[in-house]
């Protein structure tokens, strides 16, 4: 099994990869693969809506959103860190996110989702919310922790002072664990959901 841990922060080595790091840990006790990618200091466009994606099944910006793609396919859970600004996630991930998300067209069913998030005080909980919806508009399972998934600290030495905000993560990575390899065998067992044709209906009529 394998987990992608998506590093929205400037720093490469900042309080949001403390985060993820304590995760890294539990996922290997469990035998778990991890990559991290660090996506938060790369130069990363938003979605121009070009509908080139629906076309080519990828995006048109030839970057980092296109290479994560097929690990994306291939992975069983994914966590999304970012920092807080302005009350909400670092612009760079969400730009990643965007094009990520609508550009592969794969089925995301039952593949585990989680966000963490960093701070130094507050806009904690409103950027976790924001990160979640990207799971759960494609049929993502999102994993909870013992606490909403977030650590303080304006830097990594802060965030390691931070006991609950690391046992937090420590708390999600087991439950995403088991989450993961629950689907897993249920899959075995019953297969996937049933899907219906996608019905559309805009608001404007």
């Amino acid at each position: 099994m394998k987990v992608l841990l998506i590093n929205g922060s400037p720093h490469a080595k900042g309080s949001t990869y403390t985060a993820l790091h304590e995760m890294e840990k539990i996922f290997a006790e469990g035998g778990i693969e991890t990559e991290i990618i660090h996506v938060g200091n790369q130069d990363i466009r938003g979605c121009i809506a070009c509908g080139s994606c629906a076309k080519t099944g990828k995006c048109a910006f030839q970057d980092i959103v296109n290479e994560t793609a097929e690990k994306f396919q291939e992975c069983d859970g994914m966590v999304v860190g970012s920092p807080v600004y302005y009350a909400s996630a670092n612009a760079t991930v969400i730009a990643f996110l965007d094009r990520l998300f609508y550009s592969t067209r794969f089925d995301k069913t039952m593949k585990v989702g989680a966000s963490v998030v960093s701070a130094r005080r507050g806009g904690l909980s409103a950027t976790f919310d924001e990160l979640n919806k990207y799971f759960t508009i494609c049929g993502m399972p999102v994993a909870s922790g013992q606490y909403w998934n977030s650590i303080h600290g304006n830097n990594a030495a802060e965030a390691a002072k931070d006991g609950e905000g690391l046992q937090i993560m420590r708390t999600l990575a087991r439950n995403m664990s088991f989450l993961m390899k629950s689907i897993a065998l249920g899959k075995k067992e019953y297969g996937l959901p049933e899907k219906e044709e996608r019905i559309g209906t805009n608001f404007i009529r």
